[in-house]
């Protein structure tokens, strides 16, 4: 069965213009990360609404109405906001104090915690998402599995991350330089800038691929695969995700939608 066959809303969601927009505010990431994360908050936010119309079906409010959300490495408090004017619930989890205020955005139902142990109990949540996370942390399917056990039967788990050779796999370390190496981009950004990144190949970035995404997805324990598809491409191009080799180049960002059995 092909599970991208049953997304209408989102495949209408999907339009190339909002492609277009969202690479356009990639360039403000370090400069302007309240444009960039914003404007990525509300994308979020839109998306997960779209994907539980097309699974849930679609209702007279938002599909986030009422909803116990939670965000797995919230960190500033961008994303909030934009779920609360949704009618949802949200909670995130962060590990870095000084990633949480970074922004000076107060979250009320911010919890310092680490996503490969989350500090809840099981069953609890509605929705449970990820997003830019994984590629962040060495053990990405572990985190994968905490998403899940915190989120009652029936409830949906979103995990989006960066494909390692992808062209943003390095961060901004460059868009060809980690095709050379991870470590090779790391020096080569202190060379120009005179400083580390913030993303360090191997302690906080890793090069993580689209096909391991799919293998976790299709054979977890406990939940089935809804979707699989590239974040931030139009809905004609979803077809990416399919072809192997291709996948890990142009995808650039995978969506895995899974619902908890």
């Amino acid at each position: 069965m092909d599970p991208q066959l049953k997304l209408p809303r989102t495949r209408r969601f999907a339009t190339l213009r909002r492609a277009v927009g969202l690479l356009r505010d990639f360039r403000f990431e370090q400069t302007r990360p309240d444009i960039f994360y914003g404007n990525v908050a509300t994308d979020t936010a839109e998306l997960v609404d779209a994907l539980l119309t097309d699974i849930r079906g679609p209702s007279g409010t938002s599909a986030l109405d009422g909803q116990l959300i939670l965000d797995v490495g919230g960190g500033p408090g961008y994303f909030a906001e934009a779920f609360h004017r949704r009618g949802a619930t949200y909670l995130s989890v962060e590990p870095d104090v000084g990633e949480m205020s970074a922004a000076g955005i107060d979250v009320a139902g911010s919890v310092r915690g680490s996503g490969m142990d989350l500090p809840f109990g099981d069953a609890i949540f509605d929705v449970v998402y990820s997003s830019n996370v994984a590629e962040h942390v060495d053990k990405p399917w572990r985190m994968g599995e905490e998403m899940l056990r915190v989120t009652r039967p029936g409830g949906v788990v979103i995990l989006s991350y960066t494909i390692w050779l992808g062209p943003f796999g390095g961060h901004e370390t460059g868009l060809w330089e980690h095709y050379v190496g991870g470590h090779f981009a790391r020096r080569r950004y202190e060379r120009k800038h005179g400083h580390p990144p913030k993303n360090v190949f191997g302690e906080s970035l890793f090069d993580v691929s689209c096909a391991e995404g799919l293998t976790w997805g299709r054979e977890v324990d406990g939940a089935r695969l809804i979707a699989a598809l590239p974040r931030y491409h139009p809905g004609w191009a979803w077809w990416m995700v399919k072809v192997p080799i291709l996948r890990e180049f142009l995808v650039s960002n995978l969506v895995l939608v899974l619902e908890k059995t």
